[in-house]
C-alpha cells in the first residue's frame, strides 16, 4: 500500500511530534515508512533518529553535487523508518522554500525512496510561500492532515492551509484528510475543533490530549511509541496511524472567512 501524506500546521503546534509518532506506529505495524522533514530546523526526524539530522539533502547536494548517493540523504530511524531532512539556509539567509523544492526533486531523481513506502511529509505551516506548497502543488502528497489546537491563531493557520488545499484540489488529486486536534487544555477545545472541522467540510480525526509522557519521551529523544509503548498516549497515536491508513473519505475543504472564524472561537471560548 502506498500513501502520500502531508502534515501541516502552525509552527510549534506539535506537528513533528505527531508525525514522528504516527510514522513509528506505522512501522510497528510492518509498513515501510519514510518521513521527510520540510523545515530548515531539521528536527522533524529527531525522535525517530535519536538526534538532529546533520546530513540534510541540501547539505549533501552542496557538498557532493551530482555525485550524492541515496544513502547519504536517507537515514534509518526507529522501526526502520526512512528519515530525510530537506534542510535549508541559515536564519535570515536565502529561501527555505527553495530548499524543499531542491530536496524533493533530488529524492525523485535518485529514486531514493521505496516504491511501496508510506511517505509522510512534515511541512512548515506556510503554504503562502511556493516552496512550502510544493508537496501539495506538485502532487508529492495527496492526503493532507492539519494539526491544530483550539487557539485562534492555530485555527487561523489551519484555515489558511485549507485555502491552499482547496486551490490545488481544483487541478489535482490533493484532498483534505481531516483535522488532528493537539490539545492545549482549553475549555471546550474538542467541541470547538469538531465544529471547525465540520465547517471546513472535513472531520476531527483525532484529539490528542496533553500528557507529560510526550515531554518525557522528547527529552529522551524518542517517540512515545518507543519510550512508553504501553502508555495510553501511545494508543492514541496508534489509533491515528490506523485511521490514516484506512481513510478514504477525503474532501475539498470549504475555508471560513476570518470574521466567521473569530465568531466560532468566541462562541466556544467565551462560555
Amino acid at each position: 500500500m502506498q500513501k502520500k501524506i502531508a502534515f501541516y500546521g502552525k509552527g510549534g503546534i506539535g506537528k513533528s511530534t505527531t508525525a514522528a509518532n504516527v510514522s513509528a506506529a506505522l512501522a510497528e505495524n510492518g509498513y515501510q515508512v519514510c518521513q521527510i522533514g520540510c523545515d530548515p530546523k531539521n528536527d522533524s526526524t529527531r525522535l525517530l533518529l535519536g538526534r538532529v539530522c546533520k546530513q540534510t539533502v541540501l547539505d549533501m547536494v552542496k557538498k557532493y553535487g551530482e555525485e550524492v548517493k541515496p544513502e547519504q540523504i536517507v537515514h534509518t530511524g526507529f522501526g526502520g523508518v526512512h528519515c530525510v531532512e530537506a534542510g535549508g539556509p541559515e536564519p535570515g539567509v536565502g529561501c527555505a522554500g527553495r530548499g524543499i523544492i531542491v530536496a524533493l526533486e533530488k529524492l525523485k531523481a535518485l529514486q531514493a525512496l521505496p516504491e511501496e513506502a508510506i511517505v509522510l511529509y512534515d511541512v512548515l505551516g506556510d503554504v503562502v510561500c511556493g516552496g512550502f506548497a510544493v508537496p501539495i502543488r506538485e502532487g508529492y502528497a495527496t492526503d493532507i492532515y492539519i494539526v491544530s489546537s483550539g487557539e485562534l491563531m492555530s485555527l487561523y493557520a489551519a484555515n489558511n492551509i485549507a485555502k491552499g488545499v482547496a486551490r490545488y484540489a481544483a487541478r489535482g488529486p490533493v484532498r483534505l484528510g481531516g483535522i488532528i486536534g493537539n490539545s492545549r487544555g482549553l475549555a471546550n477545545e474538542q467541541a470547538l475543533l469538531q465544529q471547525f472541522a465540520e465547517r471546513l467540510n472535513t472531520r476531527l480525526v483525532a484529539y490528542i490530549p496533553r500528557d507529560r509522557t510526550v515531554n518525557k519521551a522528547e527529552i529522551h529523544r524518542k517517540t512515545v511509541i518507543e519510550f512508553a509503548s504501553t502508555a495510553p498516549q501511545a494508543a492514541v497515536y496508534r489509533q491515528l496511524a490506523n485511521f490514516i491508513c484506512e481513510n478514504q473519505e477525503l474532501t475539498v475543504p470549504t475555508p471560513l472567512a476570518f470574521e466567521d472564524l473569530e465568531e466560532l472561537v468566541l462562541a466556544y471560548g467565551d462560555e
